[in-house]
């Protein structure tokens, strides 16, 4: 009796709390939600699709600027692209007629100038005098252009003439009139009649070729004299005020009065205002520093040597010349083409006397 009681009592507990966790519904652990593995995240699969409950979160919007960054922003890059193309419009432009002379140009541009004045008849009618009107106006921003152009190419060919071109087209005055039967003698400078030499102990030191005191003296009787160096005058100068005290040297020419052409300073003897016919070159370096190889006289270096005596040799075919006054030195110059002057002309002045000789004595035969 009493065993049945203590179940009547304890029995209705656990149903009663059953009842009471069906009626609430809470689950016992929280749903596991399935994860993605690093495959799919890192794959070219696309990812799982949402249903229809569930929507995808939007894609974030971009932000927007202020009407006013974006109005400079955009002026800016107007300004840049317009720069760009008038820079490389001018730069086509000026590449492109840089083939053409000024004069050519000049030519080309009067004839956009008529175009840009756009004149027309009057019996045009009004619908062609508005095209004309339009046209000319439009053409007046190349002509503009064009005119910009030439100024500026005009003035940077003017800086470059100055230093590329001799200083004056007649580097020497003009010869007096009892002396036009004179030729002139240009002689170089370095290698050709002095040497400068260069050592630690004393520094640069100038030396006189051998000979050169009676090739000036003996020469200066019979031509005009002009030294011509590519030295600036700052050395020039100097070294012929000790090399020729006795003023056997007319003038000297340095740098400044020399042609320069791909990185070298030549001497122009058509500056001289000089006939060419009776101008001679002799030079170290003739053929190598001269525009005019066919009035030069190429003779060997000197580098210090004592024995040297290519001055001295020289002597008698130049004062040859200077009695004898040839029609056109170029012509005689040619004629040694491929020889040493110097030994050459003793060759053929020993020939030219031996040929007189038999002729003597063929004569003498002839009266017996």
């Amino acid at each position: 009796m009493a065993s049945r009681f203590a179940r009547s009592r304890l029995l209705p507990f656990p149903v009663k709390r059953r009842s009471e966790c069906r009626a609430l519904n809470v689950p016992t652990a929280p749903a596991k939600e399935p994860l993605a593995s690093s495959d799919v995240l890192f794959s070219d699969q696309p990812p799982p699709s949402f249903s229809s409950s569930t929507q995808p979160p939007p894609p974030p919007t971009p932000p927007t600027l202020p009407s006013s960054v974006a109005a400079r922003r955009s002026w800016g890059i107007l300004k840049f692209g317009s720069f760009a193309a008038l820079t490389a419009a001018f730069g086509t432009t000026a590449y492109a007629s840089y083939a053409y002379s000024l004069e050519e140009l000049e030519q080309k541009a009067n004839t956009l100038r008529e175009k840009a004045i756009g004149l027309g008849g009057d019996d045009e009618s009004s619908f062609q005098k508005y095209n004309n009107l339009v046209y000319s106006t439009a053409m007046k921003v190349p002509v503009k252009a064009l005119d910009l152009y030439l100024d500026l190419r005009r003035a940077i060919e003017d800086q470059v003439q100055e230093f590329t071109e001799p200083s004056s087209e007649k580097l020497l005055p003009d010869l007096h009139p009892q002396e036009q039967h004179v030729f002139t003698l240009v002689l170089d400078l370095n290698e050709t009649l002095v040497y400068p030499d260069w050592k630690r102990d004393r520094g640069w030191k100038t030396f006189k070729r051998p000979g050169v005191d009676a090739f000036l003296e003996h020469l200066g009787k019979l031509y005009e004299i002009v030294v011509y160096s590519d030295q600036q005058n700052v050395y020039v100068d100097p070294v012929i005020e000790r090399l020729d005290q006795k003023g056997y040297i007319r003038y000297r020419l340095s740098r400044a009065a020399t042609k320069y052409v791909d990185g070298k300073h030549y001497r122009d003897l058509a500056k001289l205002n000089r006939d060419p016919s009776r101008v001679i070159y002799v030079s170290g370096h003739a053929l190598e520093s001269c525009l005019q190889p066919e009035n030069s006289v190429p003779i060997k270096p000197w580098k210090l040597e004592n024995d040297d005596t290519v001055l001295l040799d020289l002597i008698p075919f130049l004062e040859y010349v200077a009695v004898h006054r040839p029609a056109d030195i170029r012509q005689v110059l040619a004629s040694f083409q491929g020889h040493d002057i110097a030994s050459e002309f003793i060759e053929r002045s020993k020939e030219y006397q031996r040929k007189m000789q038999e002729q003597k004595q063929h004569g003498r035969l002839w009266r017996r």
